[in-house]
């Protein structure tokens, strides 16, 4: 699928020099040493946004270049390959990060990257005080020493939602009208985002809840709305077996496991996008937080639940808000 994340022309910087880029990227994104091919051109590009607690950049350096660091400290970085390739040199091992691929890179890992020269990457710079206030948030068990992602590379395909939301992000960046609120929401919700369909060393699951009763499926299913919840993830949440977790569904909720869940997804976002109070950018951004990717089926979907388009009550609510 094409990728269009920080591409707006009057926004990129065309560098004279890939140092140049390096130079600019070691002091906004983080500290490196870069070591180049003996031959170069002038391609080098890059596009640096900041966005609320994140940074965004889309950058290339035209030629084959080497990018080696201690540590980012306090920040992960997660790295998109857009086009070209990467290899991740790790003690005894390589990654290969072709394009279409992204890497979560943590804070106390070192960094020895390799790009070719038609590599082509978009970075997402991430205070590690964000992931700490996520796990809060969402009551998820992270273990005492860090938290880690894994460094198996994963396939866009996979995480198409997370990449929505970051082109919607960096649409926002780019236009420089939205608010702080906004930036924030928006940052919550990639955050979560990311450490939903990306690997990592955190539980989702609150530990000592495995009541096989359906109010207490209920209940969690409530508090990890935004996940992306199977039958097997309540399966295994309740103690159950997939046959008895649909005859369970069946007798209390009239519906199976994955009809349940999307109802009750349907009514989050009703009520985000129903209610003034509640921060609420635009439907697709409330679509996406909750899972919902394909937008018009997320459509049609809504108005057979509620009577009316997504777009329809968002404009009702505004018009609230107005009076």
């Amino acid at each position: 699928m094409p990728i269009h994340l920080l591409n707006n022309s009057s926004a990129v910087y065309n560098a004279a020099h890939p140092y140049e880029v390096s130079e600019y990227v070691r002091q906004n994104v983080g500290a490196h040493s870069l070591r180049l091919s003996r031959s170069h051109d002038t391609r080098a590009a890059l596009c640096h946004r900041r966005a609320g607690a994140l940074d965004l950049c889309r950058l290339s350096y035209g030629t084959q270049a080497r990018v080696v660091s201690d540590g980012l400290g306090d920040i992960y970085h997660a790295q998109f390959i857009l086009q070209g390739a990467c290899r991740y040199n790790l003690p005894g091992t390589t990654i290969d990060l072709p394009a279409g691929h992204v890497l979560v890179i943590n804070p106390d890992e070192a960094l020895d990257l390799t790009y070719s020269s038609d590599c082509e990457k978009f970075i997402v710079r991430i205070p590690a005080s964000m992931l700490d206030e996520a796990c809060t948030e969402h009551r998820w068990f992270k273990p005492n020493e860090s938290i880690k992602f894994s460094q198996a590379p994963q396939r866009f395909e996979d995480i198409e939602s997370l990449l929505m939301l970051l082109k919607l992000l960096c649409e926002e960046a780019e236009s420089g009208l939205a608010t702080p609120q906004m930036l924030q929401h928006y940052n919550r919700v990639v955050t979560t985002k990311l450490m939903v369909l990306l690997k990592h060393n955190v539980s989702m699951v609150t530990p000592g809840e495995h009541s096989p009763s359906f109010e207490r499926l209920a209940n969690y299913v409530d508090r990890n709305i935004k996940l992306e919840l199977s039958a097997e993830d309540l399966a295994r949440q309740a103690g159950l077996s997939l046959r008895s977790l649909y005859m369970l569904f069946e007798k209390c909720a009239k519906m199976t496991p994955k009809q349940f869940v999307r109802q009750k997804k349907l009514e989050r976002v009703h009520a985000i996008l129903s209610d003034p109070n509640q921060p609420c950018p635009n439907v697709t951004a409330v679509a996406l937080e909750y899972g919902f990717t394909h937008l018009g089926r997320f459509s049609e979907i809504y108005k057979s639940a509620f009577g009316v388009l997504p777009s329809q009550a968002i404009r009702c609510r505004e018009g609230c808000t107005a009076r």
